[in-house]
């Protein structure tokens, strides 16, 4: 049973936002992480789940996108053409609506593992504690800790290299 369009747009507007940050962060790419976003809807609008509470229902659209976004990142290991991204000349109107900083924190995050980055972002940029954060991820709450310990000891050791 389809899920009503108009569910699916009061979700929408409640979740993109945060889902599109957390895809952009694991993807490095805006267009990379609008599809991801994109697939996540879909997959919600084929699968017609029911959500025990709004608790439930964030924690699946977080879950569905870290997996999409895994998926993306196997696949692109196999892939043996240049990403458009790699040039800046030709993606140049994409970068111009980034900040600076935006774009400095991009590029630190970009240069964290995946599972590190994952904390990272869910930890200190959307605000979840440490046990959310562990039950989005399908972790322990210790190695999340352990991710956000070696994750900031990696950002202070990148900051040192660039004089930052």
């Amino acid at each position: 049973m389809p899920v009503a369009s108009e569910r699916v747009a009061l979700l929408y507007d409640k979740y993109a936002d945060m889902l599109y940050r957390i895809a952009y962060s694991q993807l490095g790419s805006a267009h990379d992480a609008e599809d991801a976003l994109q697939d996540v809807f879909t997959s919600f609008i084929s699968a017609d789940v029911d959500f025990a509470s709004d608790e439930h229902e964030k924690a699946w659209f977080i879950r569905a996108l870290v997996n999409r976004c895994h998926d993306h990142q196997r696949k692109a290991k196999h892939r043996t053409h240049d990403s458009i991204d790699d040039h800046g000349d030709i993606a140049a109107e994409d970068e111009t609506e980034k900040t600076d900083s935006a774009q400095a924190l991009a590029q630190l995050l970009s240069n964290l593992p995946e599972k590190i980055r994952s904390v990272i972002v869910l930890h200190y940029l959307e605000g979840y504690s440490v046990e959310e954060v562990a039950r989005l991820t399908g972790t322990t709450s210790a190695a999340v800790k352990m991710r956000l310990s070696r994750g900031r000891a990696m950002i202070r050791k990148i900051g040192e290299n660039n004089d930052v």
